[in-house]
Order: C-alpha cells, then sequence, then structure tokens
C-alpha cells in the first residue's frame, strides 16, 4: 500500500511538478522564478530555521560545523517518529538517510530538490508517512564557501540555474575526492555528522558533465559490485527499485556512469567501475552501508533536472520507509562479518572484465570532424534528431588487487601515532595506544621495491604508487605505537586506509613519502673503497656483481647504480629506506 501510494504521488508529481508551499517562509528562490534562479547560502539558513519552527516537532535545524570561510554548515533533521537526535535514532533502531546536496556547489540540483521533498514529506499527515519509519538527515549544500563563489559561467557546460557555485572549496579542496583523506574541514565535520548518525544510506546528489544525449540521470549504489556479498542485493534493490520508480515517471535512467570509454567518442561504448574511496560511493560501502551516487544530465534545464532529483529523492525515501528495517538489520549483520575478517581474501580494487553487453543508448545524430581551432577531432550533437546507439558496455566488476585481512591488526609506531591517530578518529575507527614497548616480536612488514611519485600533484598532495610485498620479520617496536584491530565492523575501511598499495591509503596520499625518500648516503670515492674491500672479502658476491653486469645493461651503465649495489650491503646503510611505516601483526598484543 505504501509503495502504491508513492507511486501514484510521484505519477502526478510528473504531470504537475511540486505542490505549492502553504507557508510561504517555506518556498524557495527556485520555485519563485520558475526553477531559473537557486537562491544564496543566505536562503539555506532562513529555511532550516523556518522548518523548525513549522514543524517543531518534527524537524531541528543544527549545525555541525564551520567552514573556512565561517559560514555555518547546517543539516535538517526531519522525522515523524519523535527520534530527533542520533541517540533516540539508535535506541529504536530507526533507519536514517542521510541526502547531500551541493558537494559540487555548481552542480546544485539537489539543494532546491530536497527542500520541495522534505516539504512535501512533511506535509504528508496520513497513517503511511514515510517520515514515521525513518530519520532524514538533509544537507542543502555541503562546499558552502564553493556555493558562494556565484557566478554565470561556473558550469558552461550545463543548462541553468541562471547562477550558480563553485565545483571547489575556498581552500580549493574537491570534496568528492576527500573522504578516505579527509584533509578539508569541511569534510573532517561531515564525518562527524556521518559517525554520530550512522546512515544507512548516504545519498550524494550530482549533475554530469559530458556529452549530449536523451538519457538524464544515473543512479549508482554500492554494494552492488563491492563489499559484503550478502549485502549486494540489498544495494541491488535500492537501485534497481529507484530506477524503475523513475522510469515510470518518464525519466531515462541507467545504472552507470554515463562516461564513454574514450573521451568524447560516443561509439566507443561505456566501462563501469567501483570507485575508490576518494569519492562517496567508494567510501559507504567500507562502512557496510550503502552510498548512492545521483548524477542528472547537465545539458537537461534546470526544471527538468530538479524534478527529476526530486522525484528521486521521494522514492529514495520511499524505499527507506518500506525497507529500511530489514536493511539495517542486514547491514548490522554485514559489520559482525567485517569483523571476522583477519586472515580472509580482501579486495582493495575493481576492474571490469573484457565482457560486454549491448546497449540501445539513447543518443542524438552527431558527427566527427577535425577541428580547425584545437586540431583535433571534435563530436557535434544535433539534439533535433534523436538516435539509438547501438553500443556496449562492460560492467561485469571482478575484483582487481586483493590482500588478505592480517589476522590481527595494524600497528602504528609512536613517530607516526599522533597524526595517524587522528586521521582514524575522523573515521570512528577503533584503536589503543600500546603503553609498553614490543622487543623482538614477529611482525609483517611491507618493502617497497619500486616506488613511483606523481609528477604533478593532486588535491595538494604527490601521490605514490608502491610495489612489493608482506613479509614475516623480527623487530622491536617502541612504547606509544597504535594498534589498529582488524576485528572491527569497520574492518575494510582499515585496510583501504593503511594497506599500502590500496588506492586511497594514506600512502597513496603521500603521507609516508619521506619513508620511500633516501636520507643518508656514502660519498662515491668512499663508495669505490668500499666496492673494493667487498668483492676481495667475498668472492660470491664478486660472481653476482659480475653476472648482474652482463644480464642488466641498464645496471652496467648507470655509476650510481652500481655503487649502490654495495652500500646495501654495508653496515651505514639505512635498514628503514623503502620500509612502510605500518606493519601488520597476527597476534594482539598486550
Amino acid at each position: 500500500m505504501l509503495r502504491s501510494a508513492v507511486l501514484s504521488a510521484l505519477l502526478t508529481l510528473s504531470a504537475t511538478p511540486f505542490t505549492h508551499a502553504a507557508d510561504p517562509a517555506l518556498s524557495t528562490v527556485a520555485e519563485r522564478s520558475g526553477f531559473q534562479k537557486t537562491g544564496r547560502y543566505e536562503e539555506v539558513i532562513a529555511l532550516c530555521a523556518a522548518f523548525q519552527k513549522a514543524y517543531p516537532k518534527q524537524v531541528r535545524c543544527t549545525e555541525f560545523g564551520r567552514t573556512p570561510e565561517g559560514r555555518p554548515m547546517l543539516a535538517l533533521i526531519a522525522s515523524r517518529s519523535g527520534a530527533l537526535t542520533a541517540e533516540a535514532a539508535h535506541k529504536r533502531n530507526l533507519p536514517v538517510l542521510l541526502i547531500q546536496g551541493g558537494i559540487h556547489a555548481g552542480e546544485i540540483d539537489g539543494k532546491d530538490a530536497g527542500f520541495l521533498a522534505l516539504r512535501e514529506a512533511l506535509q504528508d499527515t496520513s497513517a503511511n508517512s514515510v517520515l514515521d519509519k525513518q530519520v532524514l538527515v538533509f544537507v542543502p549544500v555541503f562546499n558552502i564557501d564553493g556555493h558562494e563563489r556565484f557566478g554565470r559561467w561556473n558550469r558552461p557546460n550545463q543548462r541553468g540555474p541562471e547562477e550558480m557555485g563553485w565545483r571547489t572549496t575556498g581552500q580549493n579542496f574537491n570534496l568528492n575526492r576527500d573522504y578516505a583523506k579527509a584533509d578539508a574541514p569541511e569534510m573532517q565535520a561531515m564525518l562527524q555528522l556521518v559517525n554520530r548518525w550512522d546512515p544507512l544510506a548516504y545519498i550524494d546528489l550530482h549533475v554530469t558533465d559530458g556529452a549530449k544525449f536523451e538519457h538524464d540521470v544515473s543512479i549508482q549504489v554500492e554494494p552492488v559490485h563491492a563489499s559484503d556479498l550478502a549485502q549486494r542485493k540489498d544495494g541491488e534493490a535500492l537501485r534497481d527499485a529507484v530506477i524503475s520508480d523513475l522510469s515510470k515517471q518518464g525519466s531515462l535512467p541507467l545504472p552507470f556512469y554515463m562516461s564513454f570509454k574514450v573521451d568524447d567518442d560516443p561509439s566507443s561504448g561505456f566501462v563501469d567501475g567501483v570507485s575508490p574511496p576518494r569519492f562517496s560511493t567508494g567510501y559507504f560501502h567500507l562502512r557496510n552501508r550503502f552510498g548512492m551516487l545521483v548524477e542528472t544530465h547537465s545539458w537537461k534545464d534546470y526544471p527538468t533536472r530538479v524534478r527529476i532529483t526530486h522525484n528521486t529523492i521521494v522514492s529514495i525515501m520511499a524505499q527507506i520507509a518500506a525497507h529500511g528495517d530489514a536493511w539495517l538489520k542486514n547491514a548490522q549483520q554485514a559489520d559482525l562479518r567485517a569483523a571476522r575478517l583477519g586472515g580472509q581474501p580482501v579486495a582493495l580494487t575493481y576492474e571490469a572484465s573484457e565482457k560486454t553487453r549491448p546497449v540501445a543508448f539513447r543518443g542524438y545524430e552527431y558527427t566527427r570532424t577535425q577541428s580547425d581551432i584545437s586540431g583535433a577531432l571534435m563530436t557535434r550533437y544535433d539534439e533535433s534528431k534523436p538516435q539509438i546507439w547501438n553500443v556496449t558496455v562492460r560492467d561485469d566488476l571482478q575484483p582487481d588487487l586483493s590482500v588478505n585481512a592480517p589476522q590481527a591488526g595494524y600497528l602504528v609506531p609512536a613517530a607516526h601515532a599522533a597524526w595517524v591517530g587522528q586521521k582514524l578518529q575522523q573515521h570512528g575507527i577503533a584503536f589503543r595506544v600500546l603503553p609498553a614497548a614490543l622487543n623482538r616480536v614477529t611482525l609483517e612488514t611491507f618493502r617497497a621495491t619500486k616506488t613511483a611519485f606523481d609528477a604533478q600533484p593532486m588535491e595538494s598532495h604527490q601521490l605514490l604508487k608502491l610495489q612489493g610485498a608482506w613479509h614475516s620479520e623480527t623487530r622491536d617496536l617502541g612504547a606509544g605505537a597504535l594498534f589498529v584491530p582488524i576485528a572491527q565492523a569497520k574492518a575494510r575501511l582499515v585496510m583501504a586506509l593503511l594497506e599500502p598499495q590500496a588506492p586511497d591509503s594514506l600512502a597513496a596520499w603521500g603521507r609516508f613519502n619521506n619513508a620511500f625518500e633516501k636520507k643518508e648516503y656514502m660519498e662515491a670515492y668512499v663508495a669505490e673503497d668500499v666496492a673494493r674491500e667487498q668483492l676481495a672479502a667475498d668472492p660470491a658476491l664478486a660472481a653476482e656483481f659480475k653476472q648482474k653486469l652482463a644480464d642488466d645493461p641498464a645496471f652496467a651503465k648507470d655509476p650510481a647504480a652500481r655503487l649502490e649495489f654495495f652500500a646495501r650491503r654495508h653496515s651505514s646503510w639505512d635498514e628503514r629506506f623503502n620500509l612502510y611505516p605500518v606493519m601488520r601483526t597476527a597476534v594482539v598484543p598486550g
């Protein structure tokens, strides 16, 4: 009955897009302008207070942080259950839905659509009100300082609104690259909100870039391809139900991001993927929760995009009301399974196999001609002539890099304990400080056999790719080290941050780069003498050196490499060079 009532309402909305606000204080600039404009952040502040005033028993307006430019980060907490605090929601075991707009503040559909959907949900006083069975946490704008960098051409490949905000923050962080590393103050505040409320589903509302075509929205959810196997069925059910609802309202949704395999070439088709945890949809499945990426199409006009985003929100709320209790229980079971991952293989990355399936993609007629401006082959679309593109999509996603989880957990030496501990706390990851030293204990260490530093910075970091493997080694560990147990619900997130080869690990983001820089050295003339002494004292070494000269032409031509061959065998060699300064243990210490 609930689903039928919601679908009936949605179908009505597709014909007459939105209900009008009985209280003018609850209407938006977007509504009053016929969805040609969007309001400034002062409107969010006013609406947050106005919703709480109009619905004092159902809404709380709360500040959960401050931006670097001093603006309040606001969330509206809404429910008819009476549970308007995280503690009350957890006590009653109510599913929490967190919907976020404006992470890229030029893509602002979610703010205006979210206020409309919230108002309608609050106006629904029926026995089957969706707000009876869940708590909604609505963040209208995540990137607030970027939102206030208002301009007419901030999104040149997007139709409307007339003016909009900017993609990045006041500190020029792209927040949808920041979930794992959590550099931005805004992200740190969001993670505090997430840790407090533990939402079952986190909905990230965007607008695409890219080509021109008829499809108007993509809906991507994890876990569907990744993480807990049993929970993937629930993720698929959520995704497919939302896609079904949108299709019945005349939308053309798809379950993958509509970016061509080859940039600007529609004939190349599509390749799906599992995002790394720098992105919202790559992050939340590591916490055993749903992450949904909603991408309306930038070339649809603003009224159309807001309507589709609104319909998406309404559908999601209906799904959480109908199935949230069961999905929450399953998520809690996934927490228990994650805490038992010690010693088991865990996928850190996924790749699409070569398996393809055909897609009758609804595009437009197009031409590809050489440009006299760029000199490149350019695509031009004729939006007056719809055309079916018979292309393929590769969406058979399989684990790519898998690593066995440590039997007990990770150990972070005292030298790095303070900053790593702070990072773990931001994600709500459990750890403890070891008060006593560990002497001559068997641990696993990772020594890099090859390092590759990115030439250009990304998000203020110099990224690092490591090759190597874990090996058993006997070492000392001083007092004050951190023990991070794998036996916790966020075990996959622990591995995503601490496995050195994970794509968004602390090591990958360059936080341990010092460990892979040679700091001490031997002068060449000293190394010459050391080499001659070693050759004279060790015939086996002499034979090994001779063989390497014969087998490795690059080595033979590199004077520094030839001298390093001997320096590595000298007692002055830094045994910590290329040693990743986090270890694994098979035994819980202490």
